[in-house]
């Protein structure tokens, strides 16, 4: 099992140039991956090509560009222009997104999610695959009067889907590489997200899922002030119902009792039970919840833990 981090934060605004050290830092720990959000300030794609180009080694990708506001065509561009630029070390992290961001953010409705879901997947494989598509939905169109493919851009950019629901965790098995589950703890995976997506990949004749979890966590000596910081910062998680039916599923009664808080030895057994709910790589965030200090704390220990 492999571990990651998210640079991205919404808490902390970092330049560029900060975050590429930042990615050097975690590459040097041991860390095997860095993930980037998608809001509305840094394009997501184009700040991993960017860091994945400058830090060799490291992996890097997006978690999680909603499909709403997207278009296949534009989101196969910008992943295979990232794959070229980082030799191959690009995945591409795709989500639902919210009504409540789609509809104040972009100004349209947030009208069958995993309708669109499954018509973006569908259009973008072969965008990602060939250069080439040819899809006429009811949802969107996506066809190429030339070639769509970026020299440079293999292997094929993974897709992976920030999937939690029963229906969007059947279409990411049928037709995505992997699922990006967030706030689905050890007990959520292995009920729930790893059998469902599973499923769906063996009926579709697909190789077996990567399990992406997404956990916040902290190596701390202060665990009760940084479960309180943590409470704060994923309490509009708990206002969302994909992430509501995750936290309950989990058998947790609020977000931040997802929260990895606590010694090496606390950390490192939470780690434990994620790979052993199914889970195939495990990408921490909101490690810098309780400051530079902590974090860096938290990241030797991820990086311990991904080299042996």
């Amino acid at each position: 099992m492999t571990i990651g981090v998210t640079l991205g934060s919404t808490t902390v605004q970092r330049t560029i140039d900060t975050t590429v050290e930042l990615a050097r830092e975690a590459r040097d720990a041991g860390l095997h991956s860095a993930w980037f959000g998608q809001t509305f300030a840094y394009d997501s794609p184009s700040l991993a090509a960017i860091v994945g180009r400058e830090v060799p080694g490291l992996q890097v990708g997006t978690s999680a560009i909603p499909v709403f506001g997207r278009h296949p065509l534009l989101v196969s561009s910008q992943a295979q222009t990232a794959q070229a630029a980082t030799g191959g070390r690009y995945h591409l992290g795709l989500a639902l997104g919210t009504r409540h961001l789609t509809e104040t953010g972009f100004g349209i409705p947030y009208e069958r999610p995993i309708g669109l879901l499954r018509e973006f997947l569908t259009a973008l494989r072969p965008l990602l695959e060939t250069g080439s598509a040819d899809f006429h939905g009811e949802l969107l169109t996506a066809t190429t009067p030339y070639s769509a493919a970026v020299p440079g851009a293999r292997p094929t950019v993974p897709v992976l889907v920030a999937a939690m629901g029963p229906q969007a965790l059947r279409v990411s098995g049928e037709l995505a590489d992997g699922v990006l589950p967030f706030l689905a703890g050890p007990r959520a995976l292995a009920e729930h997200v790893v059998p469902a997506v599973t499923a769906a990949a063996t009926a579709a004749g697909r190789p077996a899922p990567r399990i992406v979890a997404l956990v916040p966590g902290v190596v701390t000596a202060d665990a009760a002030a940084v479960r309180e910081s943590a409470a704060e910062a994923l309490a509009l998680y708990e206002q969302i119902p994909s992430y509501q039916r995750a936290i309950e599923r989990s058998g947790a009664a609020r977000a931040a009792d997802l929260a990895v808080i606590g010694d090496e030895e606390t950390v490192a057994a939470e780690v434990r039970r994620y790979r052993e709910a199914g889970a195939t790589e495990v990408v921490f965030t909101a490690t810098e919840l309780n400051g530079e200090e902590d974090r860096r704390r938290t990241w030797k220990l991820l990086g311990e833990l991904s080299r042996g």
